[in-house]
C-alpha cells in the first residue's frame, strides 16, 4: 500500500536529540523498530518492485557512530632478573679452602657442600695463582663456585636440586707451526734465547740430544741448530710451547737429526733419520752445566791433599743449586755423605753399569728408591773435599772406573723402530725432513752471501 504522505506544509517536531548511547532502551527500541519495518517492506505483495533505496536522512536515522576505541593503555614490561655478581678471590701462599670460603662470607658448611659434589675434582685442593669466584643470591645463599685452575680449565660447582654439580669447561688452544734457525757462538742456552727459544724448549732441545752431544765439550762455535715445533695459542696470544717436531744440529760439520714420532703402540719418542731412537742407554752429560773444570785424568795432583791421585771421574763446574740429573735409569744402592765425598748418590743401571755422583748440595733421593733417566737425583754444591761448587761425575763398567767422556762408545746400541714399522715412519717425517734441509740451505746461502 502506498505510505500516507505528510500533510501539505505540515513540520515534523523534532525532539530534542539525546545521544542513544545514554538511553540504551530507546537505542534498542529503535532498532527494533527498523527492523520490523524493513521486514514488513520486503514481505509486501509481489509485483510491486523492489523496495527504494532508503534517504541519506533516513540512513542518518538509522545509523549510530559507534563508540570510539579506548585508548590503549601502555603496559611497561617486566624487568629482567638481575643476574648476581661474582666475587673472585686470588689463592694466596698459606691459603686453604676454608679461608678462601671465610674470606667471601660463607661458612664451611658451604664448603662441605661444595667439595661433597667435586667428585674428585679439583676443589679439594687449590694451589696459589689460582682463582675462585663465588655467586650468591638475593639472600645472600651460595648458589654457584667457580674454579679457574688455569687458561685452558675452570671446574663450575652449580646449585641444582639434589645438591651442587660440578661441571668441567676445557678449551683447546689452537696450534701454530714455527720453525728457527741458530748459530752457536758461546752456548746453546744463549744461542736459543737469542732465537727467542723459551729456557724449558732450549732444556727439551738439549734432552733430545742429550746422548749424542755432551753439551759441555761437543758444541764448537759456528754450530748450527734447525728447530721445527708448534706454539700454542689462545685467543690470538701466544699460550705455551707446544712440541718440538723435528730438530738437526750440525756439530763439527757432522749432522744429527731428530723426529717426534708415535708408534703404533702409542709411545711417542724422537728417532734420527733411520729410525734409531734417540734416547740412548746414558746421558753424555748428567746436568745442566755450564762449563767443565777438570775431565778424566789417573795422574791429577789433588787440589785439596796436593797428592797425586788418580781423577776417576769428569768435574762439571756449576753453579750451586743446579739440578743433577740420572745418567740412566736404574735403582739408588748408595746415598749419604763422606768427608771426602760429601753428599753423594751411587746408582747402579743394571748389571755392568753403575754411575757415582759427589759433592751435591742436596740429596733427592734415598736408597733403594727407583730413578729415570734425567730424573732429578740432587743439586750441585761443595761438600766435602771441594774447592767450589761443581759436580764430580764417575762411571763404572763391571767395577773399573772409565771415562766418562769416551764410555758411550762401548755402551750398548739404541732402539730401533721394528722393521715392520719403518716404512710408515719415513712416510710420516717426508715433509719434517724437507723443511730441515730447507732451512739449512737457506742458512748457508745466507752465509756464502
Amino acid at each position: 500500500m502506498p505510505r500516507n504522505p505528510s500533510p501539505r506544509g505540515a513540520t515534523p517536531i523534532a525532539a530534542p536529540e539525546v545521544p542513544l548511547h545514554r538511553r540504551p532502551v530507546v537505542w534498542f527500541a529503535t532498532v527494533g523498530a527498523l527492523l520490523m519495518v524493513l521486514g514488513l517492506t520486503l514481505s509486501g505483495p509481489e509485483g510491486e518492485g523492489e523496495p527504494p533505496a532508503p534517504t541519506d536522512a533516513e540512513m542518518a536515522a538509522t545509523v549510530t557512530p559507534a563508540d570510539p576505541p579506548p585508548t590503549p593503555v601502555a603496559v611497561s614490561a617486566a624487568p629482567e632478573p638481575l643476574i648476581p655478581p661474582w666475587k673472585e678471590f686470588r689463592v694466596r701462599n698459606g691459603d686453604n679452602l676454608s679461608l678462601i670460603f671465610n674470606r667471601a662470607g660463607f661458612s664451611d658448611t658451604d664448603l662441605y657442600r661444595v667439595a661433597r659434589a667435586s667428585d674428585g675434582r679439583s676443589l679439594r685442593r687449590v694451589y696459589p695463582g689460582e682463582t675462585v669466584a663465588f655467586q650468591a643470591d638475593n639472600d645472600g645463599e651460595l648458589i654457584a663456585v667457580r674454579h679457574v685452575q688455569s687458561p685452558l680449565l675452570t671446574t663450575l660447582y652449580t646449585l641444582e636440586s639434589g645438591g651442587f654439580v660440578a661441571t668441567d669447561q676445557v678449551r683447546e688452544p689452537e696450534r701454530s707451526a714455527r720453525n728457527v734457525s741458530m748459530t752457536i757462538d758461546t752456548s746453546l742456552f744463549l744461542a736459543g734465547t737469542a732465537a727467542g727459544l723459551s729456557d724449558a724448549m732450549i732444556m727439551e732441545l738439549a734432552g733430545i740430544f742429550g746422548g749424542v752431544i755432551d753439551f759441555v765439550l761437543d758444541p764448537r762455535q759456528g754450530d748450527t741448530i734447525h728447530v721445527l715445533y708448534e706454539e700454542l695459542m689462545l685467543d690470538g696470544q701466544r699460550f705455551d710451547d707446544g712440541p718440538i717436531l723435528a730438530a738437526s744440529f750440525t756439530n763439527r760439520g757432522e749432522t744429527f737429526e731428530a723426529y717426534r714420532y708415535t708408534d703404533l703402540e702409542g709411545d711417542t719418542s724422537y728417532y734420527n733419520e733411520k729410525g734409531v731412537s734417540m734416547r740412548k742407554a746414558f746421558l753424555r752429560a748428567p746436568l745442566d752445566f755450564t762449563r767443565v773444570s777438570s775431565n778424566f785424568n789417573p795422574n791429577r795432583l789433588h787440589p785439596i791433599y796436593k797428592t797425586q791421585r788418580p781423577h776417576r771421574g769428569t768435574d762439571y763446574a756449576a753453579p750451586r743449586g743446579t739440578p743433577v740429573y740420572a745418567a740412566g735409569d736404574g735403582r739408588v744402592i748408595e746415598a749419604g755423605y763422606t768427608r771426602p765425598n760429601g753428599r753423594y748418590v751411587f746408582i747402579q743401571h743394571g748389571e755392568q753399569f753403575e754411575t757415582h755422583y759427589l759433592h751435591l748440595h742436596k740429596l733427592k733421593v734415598k736408597k733403594g728408591d727407583r730413578v729415570k733417566q734425567g730424573a732429578v737425583i740432587g743439586t750441585v754444591g761443595s761438600t766435602g773435599a771441594a774447592t767450589g761448587p761443581h759436580l764430580h761425575y764417575e762411571f763404572l763398567v763391571n767395577g773399573v772406573h772409565r771415562n766418562p767422556r769416551t764410555v758411550h762408545k762401548i755402551l750398548p746400541k739404541a732402539r730401533s723402530l721394528p722393521e715392520e714399522e719403518l716404512p710408515r715412519y719415513l712416510a710420516a717425517i717426508q715433509q719434517p725432513t724437507r723443511q730441515l734441509a730447507s732451512l739449512r740451505n737457506a742458512q748457508q746461502l745466507a752465509a756464502a752471501e
